[in-house]
């Protein structure tokens, strides 16, 4: 599909506080590092700077628990108004035991605490606070790519990632949250392998692919790089369908084997 692949991560990215024009940010901090967007680059942001922007905070001191967030609270060792939280993002719980509740998130990921985090932002003991996942990744990737052509003339991809953990592996990797201009899967089933056997189940996740080599360069900690540019990815930009959502990506339910 590609012979190379770079990734640059836009250093000095400023802090995002709900209201801020990512388009703007980003096209700014292009020019402070000294790279411009192509037509057939992707562009992949980190969720958390795409939930500030969209002002995805929620305050503690407003949450009033109810009886299963004080059961569950208990359960995994948490604070009975983040467990509220967690149960108002989520369409189901899959697992809990002490320090994480397993949920199926009302956009239908199967994840840890329904993605609600509190690391890098500013918070307080005596302020709580915690960061919601994007309302729509989907819908938040369309309009940053539409920006972003509007203002530099450029097709691109774009892919909002979070990282998570996985069944039967430790650690976490980066998937896609939301994307707009970039394939979530690569399908070639019927193209033959090298012996000339016909792929019978080949798909690749590609936009996953993409999340997890991009979170390599964003860091995890105080780097401070939440935007990624991908350049190499034209062949996968080209072949987006305009409708194609990461939805894509979602396992149905009858076909999961582990719930």
């Amino acid at each position: 599909m590609t012979g190379a692949l770079s990734l640059h991560a836009l250093e000095r990215f400023p802090l995002v506080e709900p209201g801020d024009d990512l388009c703007e940010l980003i096209i700014a901090a292009l020019a402070d590092n000294e790279l411009s967007l192509r037509s057939g680059d992707a562009l992949v942001l980190a969720q958390k700077i795409v939930s500030k922007a969209e002002g995805r905070y929620a305050n503690f001191e407003d949450v009033i628990p109810g009886d299963r967030a004080f059961e569950l609270a208990e359960q995994a060792n948490k604070d009975p108004r983040l467990v509220e939280l967690i149960l108002s993002e989520a369409r189901d719980v899959v697992r809990v035991r002490p320090g994480v509740i397993i949920v199926e998130h009302r956009n239908g990921y199967i994840m840890a605490n329904a993605g609600i985090d509190r690391s890098n932002i500013e918070t307080s003991e005596q302020s709580p606070r915690a960061l919601l996942l994007p309302e729509a990744p989907d819908a938040s990737a369309r309009s940053l790519r539409d920006s972003l052509k509007a203002r530099l003339g450029v097709d691109v991809g774009v892919v909002i990632n979070d990282s998570v953990g996985r069944a039967w592996r430790m650690g976490t990797v980066g998937m896609t949250l939301g994307c707009a201009g970039f394939p979530p899967l690569f399908n070639q089933m019927g193209e033959q392998d090298l012996f000339g056997n016909v792929l019978e189940v080949t798909e690749s996740a590609v936009a996953d692919e993409l999340s997890a080599a991009a979170s390599l360069v964003m860091g995890q900690a105080a780097e401070g790089c939440p935007v990624v540019v991908a350049r190499g990815v034209d062949a996968l930009v080209s072949m987006a369908e305009p409708d194609a959502t990461s939805e894509a990506l979602i396992r149905p339910r009858e076909m999961d084997m582990f719930r």
